[in-house]
C-alpha cells in the first residue's frame, strides 16, 4: 500500500468564470444534446503540461463519459486518466487550483447515477490496476482501477477469495466497489465465512486524498491512531476531531435508525463510526461514492477459498415461497444463495428463443432458488447439497456438480440485468427500485406488499436477487421517456421507500444511493440523520466540490434522466435483428 504523506491545507479554491456553484452542484451550460469543446480549456492546458496522464476535453470523450449504466446524464467538464497515484493527486490539485468539481469513475457500471456529474472525471480504470496478495496475512493490496475479477484470480491462486461480487465483476473495479459498498452473488459466502458480506467489512486501510490535498492512511481508530493523525500536521486532526464529535452526538441515532442487516448499505457508513465497531474511519469512508475523499489504495482482507462446489436448484410454486426457503437456507450456511422468478425465466426464454443452455437446468417451477455451497472437497460440497434439499423441500430440485453446468446457471443469473432491461414487445424496464433489501425472515412479506405497490401504479417488475441476505432485484416499467412516467417514478418510489423502511429495510442493499435514493434518506433515516450527513460531508469536503449532488444535499432523483431530455439525432448505424426497432441508441440503453 502506498505510504501515507501529508500536505498543509490548501487555500479556498478560485472558482472558475464558465461555472457557477448552486446548492452544492457546480454546473455547466445546460446544452445537453450538444457539449460544447472544452479542449482549449485552461484547466485542460495545465492538465495537459503538468499531469502523466491522458488529458481528454473533447466532446467525444464528454459524450461517452455523460453516462453509465443508470437512469442519468450529465456532461462531464472533461476526462483525465491518471498513469500513476501521483497523477491522480497532482488532478485533484489541479482542478483545485481551477475551481472544478470532480467524479471518480470506474468501470462505469454504477446503477445509481454516482458516476454522472458536471465535473472533471477522473477514470482509474486504464492505468492504475495493482493488485498484491500477502498470502501469510490473508491481504490484497489494491489500487482503485483494479478489476474485481483480477483480485479474485490472484486470491484463488493463493488459496484465498474476496466475497463480495457483483454480477458485472469482470469490469467494475474495486475502486467502484469501494465507493459504492458493494456486495454480489458471494457475499453469503463471506457473512457466514469471512469478514462480512459488504466490500466495507473486507477493508483494513484506506490511502485517500481529500479535495484540499490532504493524503490520509485511515484505519480503525484507537488512542495511539488517533495522536499519529494529529502528528501528520495540516488538515488531518481537525478533520478526525470533526468526525469524532459527530459520531458522538449522533450515536443515539446511529444506533436507532440504521437497521442491523446484512445488507445495509444506503446512507454514509456511519456505524462502523461506533467504538464497538472499532471506530473503523477507512470502513465509515466506503460507500460514501467519492463524495468526502479520493481513494488511492486499498488494503483488504481475503478469506480460505472453498474450490469444490455443488449447486442444488431448487423449483417452488411461487417467488414468496422462495423467499421463506432462501432464509431457512440461512441455517446450513451456504456459500451462494440465489431467486429468480418466472417472470425474468419467461423474460430470457422469449430473448433467448429457449436456446439459453441454463434453462433445461431448471427445475419444474414457477420459481427458483439456487443454493451454493462450497467446501475442500467435493463430497463434503455435496453431502451439504442433499442437506439442502432435506431441509427446504421444494417441489423439483437439481443437484448440480459439473462445473459447465453450474456456470451456465451462474450466466443465467449474471445476465438478467440486461435482460430484465428489455422484453421484446413490452415497455421498456428501468432501474428506480432496483435492490432494495430487508431482514431475510422478513422477505417473503415484503414481497408481496411490493408486488401490490405495483398493482397500485399499474406497474409491473421481476423479482429476483440474493434472497438469504434480503436483497431484491427488480426493473420496472415506469416509462422513465415521458413526463407522466417519470411523475409515476417519482410518487412509487417515494411509497416503496416508505414501505421498505416499515419492514426495517434499507433503500439499497448493493448498489448505493447516488442519485437515484439519496433524496429518499430522510424517509429512511429522519431529518437529523440527514442534516449529519451533509455536516460529514463538509468534514471532508468543506468546498463541496467532490461529486456533488449525490449523497449529501442530493439532486432530485427526476433530474437529469437520460431519457426524457435528450434526444440525439438517429446514426446510420442499423442493427441486423427487429427487437431493438433497428436503433443502436435503444440498443444501448440495456447496457449495463
Amino acid at each position: 500500500m502506498p505510504a501515507g504523506s501529508t500536505s498543509g491545507a490548501a487555500p479556498p479554491p478560485t472558482r472558475r468564470p464558465a461555472m457557477r456553484h448552486d446548492a452544492g452542484l457546480v454546473r455547466l451550460r445546460r446544452d445537453r444534446s450538444a457539449p460544447p469543446d472544452h479542449a482549449d480549456d485552461p484547466l485542460a492546458r495545465a492538465l495537459r503540461h503538468e499531469l502523466d496522464g491522458e488529458v481528454r476535453f473533447d466532446r467525444g470523450t464528454r459524450a461517452l463519459y455523460a453516462t453509465d449504466a443508470s437512469n442519468y446524464r450529465q456532461v462531464p467538464i472533461g476526462v483525465v486518466v491518471p498513469r500513476t497515484i501521483d497523477a491522480v493527486i497532482a488532478a485533484v490539485a489541479l482542478c483545485r487550483e481551477h475551481g472544478a468539481a470532480i467524479v471518480m469513475r470506474g468501470g462505469g457500471t454504477s446503477l445509481a447515477g454516482q458516476t454522472c456529474n458536471e465535473a472533471v472525471v477522473i477514470d482509474c480504470s486504464r492505468h492504475l490496476t495493482r493488485v498484491a496478495i500477502d498470502r501469510d496475512a490473508a491481504t490484497a493490496d489494491v489500487e482503485p482501477g483494479a478489476i474485481m475479477m483480477s483480485l479474485r484470480r490472484a486470491a484463488n491462486a493463493a488459496g484465498l477469495e474476496f466475497g463480495p461480487d457483483p454480477s458485472t465483476s469482470d469490469r467494475c473495479t474495486l475502486g467502484g466497489m469501494l465507493g459504492n459498498n458493494s456486495c454480489g452473488v458471494h457475499s453469503v459466502f463471506s457473512e457466514f465465512y469471512g469478514p462480512g458480506p459488504r466490500t466495507s467489512d473486507h477493508v483494513e486501510e484506506l490511502d485517500v486524498v481529500t479535495y484540499r490535498g490532504q493524503r490520509l492512511r485511515v484505519r480503525a481508530t484507537d488512542a495511539a491512531e488517533l495522536r499519529r493523525v494529529h502528528d501528520l500536521g495540516g488538515d488531518a486532526g481537525a478533520i478526525y476531531d470533526a468526525a469524532l464529535a459527530l459520531r458522538d452526538r449522533c450515536e443515539p441515532l446511529i444506533r436507532s435508525r440504521f437497521p442491523d442487516m446484512p445488507r445495509r448499505v444506503s446512507g454514509y457508513n456511519f456505524p462502523d463510526l461506533l467504538a464497538d465497531r472499532g471506530c473503523h474511519m477507512a470502513r465509515a469512508l466506503v460507500g460514501s461514492e467519492a463524495t468526502c475523499a479520493v481513494i488511492l489504495g486499498a488494503r483488504l482482507a481475503l478469506m480460505p477459498a472453498r474450490p469444490a462446489r455443488v449447486l442444488a436448484v431448487l423449483g417452488y410454486p411461487d417467488i414468496y415461497t422462495v423467499a421463506a426457503a432462501a432464509n431457512a437456507a440461512r441455517e446450513l450456511r451456504p456459500i451462494g444463495c440465489e431467486a429468480m422468478d418466472d417472470v425474468l425465466i419467461q423474460r430470457v426464454r422469449r430473448q433467448h428463443r429457449d436456446r439459453h443452455g441454463a434453462l433445461a437446468l431448471l427445475p419444474d417451477g414457477n420459481a427458483w432458488l439456487m443454493v451454493e455451497h462450497g467446501a475442500d472437497s467435493l463430497a463434503e460440497a455435496r453431502a451439504a447439497a442433499d442437506q439442502t434439499v432435506r431441509l427446504l423441500g421444494p417441489r423439483r430440485v437439481r443437484v448440480l456438480d459439473d462445473p459447465h453446468h453450474r456456470q451456465l446457471l451462474a450466466d443465467l443469473r449474471e445476465q438478467a440485468l440486461g435482460v430484465d432491461a428489455f422484453d421484446p414487445g413490452e415497455p421498456d424496464n428501468y432501474e428506480g427500485w432496483e435492490d432494495s433489501a430487508v431482514p431475510p425472515a422478513r422477505l417473503a412479506r415484503y414481497l408481496r406488499d411490493l408486488r401490490a405497490l405495483y398493482a397500485q401504479y399499474g406497474l409491473h417488475g421481476s423479482l429476483y436477487g440474493h434472497f438469504a441476505q434480503g436483497c431484491v432485484h427488480t426493473r420496472i416499467d415506469f416509462g422513465l421517456d415521458t413526463p407522466a412516467g417519470v411523475e409515476r417514478y417519482r410518487r412509487f418510489t417515494a411509497d416503496a421507500a416508505r414501505l421498505v423502511v416499515a419492514h426495517g429495510g434499507s433503500l439499497s442493499g448493493e448498489h448505493g444511493d447516488g442519485q437515484s435514493k439519496a433524496d429518499l434518506h430522510e424517509i429512511m433515516f429522519g431529518p437529523e440523520l440527514v442534516a449529519a450527513f451533509d455536516e460529514w460531508k463538509a468534514i471532508w469536503d468543506p468546498d463541496r466540490a467532490m461529486n456533488p449532488g449525490k449523497m449529501a444535499a442530493p439532486s432530485p432523483r427526476t433530474s437529469h434522466l437520460r431519457l426524457l431530455d435528450y434526444h440525439p439525432r438517429p446514426g446510420p448505424i442499423e442493427l441486423a435483428h427487429g427487437d431493438d426497432h433497428h436503433d443502436f441508441g435503444h440498443a444501448a440503453v440495456r447496457c449495463v
